[in-house]
């Protein structure tokens, strides 16, 4: 029985009742003492939708409105993490936990279910949006999607779902692909060899174009990568499959470079936000498995990434319609051993970038910066140290990063740690402040106002403590929570309990009035979680 059912039970008996005595009544009062102190459960806690602090929606909506976010809807998070540098930085989204006294955590599973979610975000307070349909799980190995679907925030009520393959009939490889809203409230989304329009408010498709896929066979991409420039122009990158390989989702692509299975070259491509007319071109030189980001350099627009091997720079020319590679600014930061890039990381003059984005038991993944004016201005830190033996290192997530308090967060599942680091914004040079351990394979959101920044962070529980990471991920039998944490010394403020997965390589989205949304790749839907001061679930409990 339920404690807040047992406690109804208990209130209910009489407290004159003839046969209670006043043994009887010291009991009830004894039993209502522990049950009160016995921790309810995070969705018992709860008990119901949590629409998070109604005060605060304004504030904050007014608070990113002012951030420009050019081609991107002004929101929490119109883009798939934050803004065209997918910087994971929400200064905007709140904490409405304690800083120093205990926290309770309250959850909501959504009433409809969204297999295989991937991303998730918001736009005007109430409004959620949903990628999902490309995770393949041992319960639906053979998933149904990309669809898109939009839902009330507050209880994950659908409001319309839109389908755009089907893998069983079209035979297209599917994997992950993220999620940004344009200025006008419609969608932007990229899979397989396509990218359409869809209608924000209907669900309605508006467009699709075909993308070139260059070197590469069509049944081998997916365009997961789509990030906006300033001048509102789509720059897409594909990621590529193994030649042979016949795997679904984006773990086909770790899968199959283990077996030895070699991926072709990624494209780039610039794409007319509004007749999805294909603008330029250009054949990459390496396999790119992470997303670029964009960033202004000077009066350029700058488009970073990390190949397999090289850290590169790349050129959009709005007024020629042209992509072009900054030849100047091509970095091989990896060390004997380590294998592949993840995405880049813009902190100030520095361009931050984690290694080891495939497995690797040679050798420890590390963190390079390089300075953006010169390419061989850099400092390499290895905040976990060396892989002892029978040990390895696994970092896919991209670094997250605070440019105004001069950190750089990394993680790395393998090595089931994650570091807090600060980066000299004069000289690059690189510091470890703190290392936790944590098993975490997901991005490393921050939200808050600087001086009191919040990092969101993963934590995995294996149900074995012995048992290879990679196995438990390709199985998804582990559990996972979401920790709130000081961002600067990485203590913790507010954890979760431990849930179904998170999808791999996912992002624990914030949203309004203190609420951050968890997208579990299996079960039921998403849960929806708030930090609250202990006191909150104490008065719970006595109601």
């Amino acid at each position: 029985m339920a404690a807040g059912a047992v406690l109804s039970v208990l209130s209910a008996v009489p407290a004159n009742a003839e046969d209670a005595g006043t043994v009887a009544k010291e009991v009830v009062a004894d039993l209502k003492a522990k049950l009160l102190d016995r921790p309810m459960n995070n969705l018992q806690a709860a008990n119901g939708p949590i629409p998070g602090d109604l005060t605060l929606y304004a504030l904050e909506l007014e608070c990113q409105n002012g951030i420009p976010t050019p081609g991107y809807y002004s929101s929490l998070n119109g883009a798939e993490i934050s803004d065209a540098q997918r910087s994971g930085i929400f200064p905007c989204a709140s904490f409405t936990g304690s800083w120093d006294e205990p926290n309770a955590v309250f959850a909501f599973r959504s009433v409809d279910d969204y297999p295989g979610i991937s991303y998730m975000n918001n736009r005007k307070p109430g409004e959620l949006y949903i990628v999902g349909g490309e995770f393949p799980t041992p319960d639906d190995r053979r998933m149904v999607g990309p669809y898109i679907a939009k839902a009330d925030a507050t209880t994950g009520k659908q409001i319309w779902r839109t389908y755009l393959d089907n893998p069983n009939v079209s035979g297209r490889w599917i994997a992950n692909a993220n999620l940004n809203i344009l200025p006008d409230g419609d969608i932007a989304f990229a899979w397989s060899h396509f990218v359409t329009r869809l209608d924000g408010d209907t669900g309605l498709i508006e467009k699709v174009t075909s993308l070139p896929t260059g070197a590469a066979p069509v049944a081998d991409v997916n365009f997961k990568h789509l990030t906006i420039a300033p001048d509102g122009t789509l720059i897409l990158k594909d990621q590529t499959r193994p030649i042979g390989c016949t795997l679904q989702g984006t773990m086909a692509i770790i899968s199959c470079v283990r077996e030895g299975m070699q991926s072709p070259n990624s494209v780039l491509v610039a794409v007319d936000p509004k007749t999805l007319e294909i603008l330029d071109w250009l054949q990459l030189p390496e396999p790119a498995p992470s997303p670029h980001i964009i960033a202004p350099y000077g009066e350029k627009i700058a488009i970073y990434m990390g190949m397999e091997e090289t850290l590169g720079r790349f050129f959009w020319d709005p007024a020629a319609k042209k992509l072009s590679t900054d030849e100047s600014w091509q970095i091989k930061p990896l060390a004997p051993g380590q294998q592949a890039l993840t995405a880049p990381t813009v902190v100030g003059d520095w361009i931050a970038v984690q290694t080891n984005g495939l497995f690797s038991d040679k050798k420890a993944s590390s963190v390079v910066v390089v300075h953006r004016d010169d390419a061989s201005r850099t400092d390499t830190i290895f905040p976990f140290g060396e892989l002892k033996e029978h040990e390895y290192s696994f970092a896919p997530p991209k670094n997250g990063a605070d440019p105004e308090n001069n950190m750089i967060y990394s993680a790395d599942m393998g090595m089931r740690k994650v570091a807090g680091i600060t980066v000299d914004p004069a000289t690059g040079k690189l510091a470890t402040r703190f290392v936790v351990d944590d098993i975490s394979n997901t991005f490393q959101p921050v939200i808050g106002p600087a001086d009191k920044r919040v990092l969101l962070l993963t934590s995995i529980k294996l149900p074995l403590e012995i048992e290879p990471i990679l196995l438990a991920v390709k199985k998804s039998n582990y559990t996972e929570s979401l920790t709130w944490r000081d961002a600067a010394t990485g203590k913790i403020l507010a954890e979760s309990d431990h849930f179904e997965p998170l999808t791999v390589n996912s992002l624990t989205t914030p949203g309004f009035g203190g609420r951050v949304y968890f997208p579990t790749a299996v079960g039921k839907g998403f849960y929806i979680l708030q930090a609250m001061p202990r006191e909150a679930e104490k008065t719970a409990k006595e109601k």
